[in-house]
Order: C-alpha cells, then structure tokens, then sequence
C-alpha cells in the first residue's frame, strides 16, 4: 500500500492514465530519464503527482526559479496534504557579493538578507528526509549548492526518550554543540530555556510549537508538544528526535581538525614571509 494518499476530486483522464502507467513502467524497469510532454493546463502536475504515488518513493522536485518552485510546492502540497511535502530553496532575500571596482578604487563588502521563514522550512525538509519515507521536496537548482556535509549533520542529532537516563547538564551541553542556545528572555526558534527540573526546546524548523522536556532526576519523566504563545500543552509524547539548528553544523572532532589545519598553514606562511624579509 502506497504512503503516498492523494486528495483530489478529479480523477486521471484516459490520456493521464496512460502516461502514469508508462511512466511508472519505465522507471521500474531500470530507464533513469524519463520525458512528460504538455501544453500549459493539461495537469502534468496532478499526472505526476500519481507517478510518486504509484512508486510509493521520496521524490525530490527541483526548478529552475524560485517562482516556480513556489507554484510546485503549493500544488503538491494540496494533493499531498497528509504527507511531508517540504520547500527547499535559497534563504537570501537579496545577497550582494564582495566586489571591487579598480576605476574608483570602490571597494563593496558582501551583504544579505536572510528570510527566517525560508530557512526554517530549509530545515523542516532536512528534518522530514531524514525522519520519514513519505516526502515530496520541492527544491530550486541553485539552493543545492554549497550545503554542508551530510554525514555532518546526521551526526548531529538528539534522540530523546521517556525513562531515559540522562542528566539535564548533558542534554544542554549536547543541545549547544547542536547550535542551540540559551534564552530564558525571548523564546525563539533555535533556543532553549531552563527552569527548575524543565527544559524547554524550540526546534529550528518548527513553526509555533516547541517540546518540554521535564526531569525527575536524571531522567527524562515526561516530554511533550506545547503552544509557544499561550504555553497551552498540546501533545504528550514517548520519543522525539531533534536535529540541528543549521545545515552547516561542524562537529566537535572535524572542527579540532580544521583548527590544526589552519594552524599547520598559519605556521608554513609565517616562515615563508619571514624568509622574505616581509612585514608581519
């Protein structure tokens, strides 16, 4: 039974039905590359979205603009409204690159503006690729480059479990070396705050809800979802994983070697310049 559950009043035309069954035919017999022709309005769409559901696979969408991929994932995410459909494109709302123009002698140093929302469901579909089968990532080409290392961040995870014996000191220390911190102030995606036996943690990726994690000891004796504006208990729950606040997250052993690294070039550099009799 496929995890893919389509919601939709129309049903595939006999033209649709045809291309999804070919389609489907030729991927599952080995053919990487497959071409859906049609003009503007003839639902290649909604043919494609029964394609994901006949192979029962995550598939990942990607475009060429940010316009489209918009358009893409509002329209998958009405077919697809009880599965994981997530949006992966850039999260600059404008970036300017560091520049110098030699006629005026102008230097211009790199600028931007990072969207929160955009890079929040950035990492909700980080989350939902690695957390569930049932995803559909819509995705511009562009975003894909320069991302962190993948193994990185999967090692990077938090798996936390009612009963578990861990002490509130550890589960901080390791939600700092995740990229969270401390706020006890202002409560905001990607922080934590302590009070007493109860630790609060807003997930980057998530939208209004955050997990409480609640202490007997060390160990965890209760967890659940709550409301972040009004702290309204929502759901109890026995596990929960959590992922890290950002897809450039280094850990500990891979920075300690970019530090000697670093090092080992910085020491080769300063004996070169003072060979050279240069000013350092």
């Amino acid at each position: 039974m496929s995890k893919f559950e389509i919601s939709s009043k129309f049903s595939p035309s006999s033209d649709q039905a045809r291309a999804i069954k070919e389609i489907v035919k030729s991927i599952k017999s080995g053919n990487k590359y497959q071409t859906l022709l049609g003009v503007t309005g003839s639902g290649k769409t909604f043919t494609m979205a029964n394609v994901i559901r006949e192979l029962n696979m995550p598939t990942l969408i990607m475009t060429h603009n940010k316009s489209l991929a918009a358009q893409l994932y509002s329209e998958f995410k009405g077919f697809f409204p009880k599965n994981h459909v997530e949006y992966f494109i850039s999260y600059y709302d404008y970036y300017q690159p560091e520049a110098y123009i030699p006629r005026s002698d102008l230097y211009i140093e790199k600028d931007s503006s990072v969207n929160e929302e955009l890079e929040r469901l950035r990492l909700s579909a980080t989350a939902s690729l690695l957390s569930f089968d049932d995803v559909v990532c819509v995705a511009s080409v562009s975003a894909n480059y320069g991302l962190g290392n993948p193994s990185e961040y999967k090692g990077m995870v938090a798996y936390l479990s009612v009963g578990e014996k861990i002490s509130q000191r550890k589960l901080l220390e390791q939600l700092v070396d995740m990229g969270y911190k401390r706020n006890d102030n202002y409560f905001d995606r990607g922080d934590f705050r302590v009070n007493g036996d109860v630790v609060d943690i807003y997930p980057a990726y998530y939208n209004d809800e955050a997990l409480r994690v609640e202490f007997f000891g060390d160990e965890i004796d209760a967890m659940y979802h709550f409301d972040v504006l009004d702290n309204k208990r929502l759901k109890d729950i026995s596990k929960f994983t959590l992922y890290a606040t950002s897809q450039f997250i280094v850990g500990a052993d891979r920075l300690k070697i970019a530090m000697k690294e670093i090092e080992e070039e910085l020491d080769a550099r300063l004996k070169e310049f003072n060979e050279q009799g240069k000013l350092v």
